[in-house]
């Protein structure tokens, strides 16, 4: 079979381009970095990262691919609690009380112990049977962030807002009182769950049971039965997420010592420290032999003048 002319290739490109302008799916069919929508029955599709028009019957300059690569790698644009803290530790056996709450002190076989939140996150540094937890301290603000996996279609920041709300609201029962944010800006979506004590009634969902039965969905593990299937839709259409980070802000900071402080920030700790002593080292070290020196002139002119007398 011989190769298409150029003529004829274009032409091809031309009839995807207008057959993904006929079908829901519009899109770019040479850059998948491309965000598209249709308009007027026509697919319009812009720059990833600068939002320039592009002519999707040819190859899309170098300059705005690597614009839209640096925008896609970029890191994430929503700003996190300053208190916030991720669980780290995972599963463990946990004692509840009598209401189903967590009890402050948790500690494992090992007999190592360490404080809790409300939503059974440690918030202390280890320690052992000795360890004092004086109160469960409360979890008022969960903060969630997702990142959704590349799509063809843009989405509306109104679209996925309403369709996180609908679902939080009817599948986990939270009060919409208490989603007090939900934000998106491709791919990344931002929750924001907030419950003071004063604000919930015996009645209302806790927002870590929440967070956790939402988590468990996410990553495919749902804690609802089989017959109450979980599907994440905006506007109609599946949206499939990659990645999901919950932090815990709570009423009080957490007492993490500098145990806590990942290994990059221990080591330019360490640095700093290291350039100080060996700052005072050598400024010590040059004083002391200056001192050498002048004293060396000091007995040396004392004993010329004395040679002086003498003669």
């Amino acid at each position: 079979v011989l190769p298409p002319s150029s003529a004829f290739g274009a032409a091809l490109v031309l009839m995807l381009v207008a057959t993904s302008a006929t079908q829901n799916d519009c899109f770019c069919p040479t850059n998948n970095l491309a965000s598209c929508s249709s308009e007027s029955g026509s697919c319009i599709c812009t720059a990833r990262g600068s939002n320039q028009r592009l002519d999707c019957s040819t190859l899309t300059p170098k300059c705005l691919l690597i614009k839209a690569e640096i925008k896609t790698k970029r890191g994430r644009s929503f700003p996190r609690p300053e208190h916030g803290f991720v669980d780290n530790d995972g599963l463990y056996n946990p004692e509840c009380d009598a209401m189903g709450f967590f009890k402050a002190r948790q500690c494992n076989q090992t007999d190592t112990c360490w404080c809790v939140n409300s939503a059974g996150v440690r918030r202390t540094d280890k320690g052992d049977l000795n360890m004092r937890c004086n109160e469960l301290v409360r979890t008022s603000w969960i903060y969630i962030e997702m990142k959704h996996k590349e799509r063809k279609t843009p989405l509306s920041e109104s679209e996925v807002a309403n369709s996180f709300r609908q679902l939080i609201e009817n599948r986990y029962m939270l009060h919409p009182k208490f989603i007090t944010a939900v934000e998106y800006k491709e791919p990344l979506i931002h929750i924001d769950l907030k419950q003071n004590i004063s604000e919930k009634s015996y009645r209302d969902v806790d927002i870590a049971d929440v967070a956790y039965y939402f988590e468990k969905d996410i990553q495919g593990k749902p804690i609802f039965p089989p017959d109450n299937m979980f599907g994440l839709y905006v506007n109609d259409e599946p949206l499939d997420i990659e990645e999901i980070l919950v932090y815990y802000v709570d009423d009080k900071p957490p007492e993490f010592s500098m145990q806590r402080l990942t290994a990059g920030i221990i080591a330019v700790v360490v640095v700093v420290v290291l350039a100080i002593v060996i700052g005072i080292t050598v400024l010590v070290v040059t004083r002391r032999r200056k001192t050498g020196k002048y004293e060396k002139v000091e007995i040396k002119e004392m004993g010329e003048m004395r040679k002086g007398q003498h003669a």
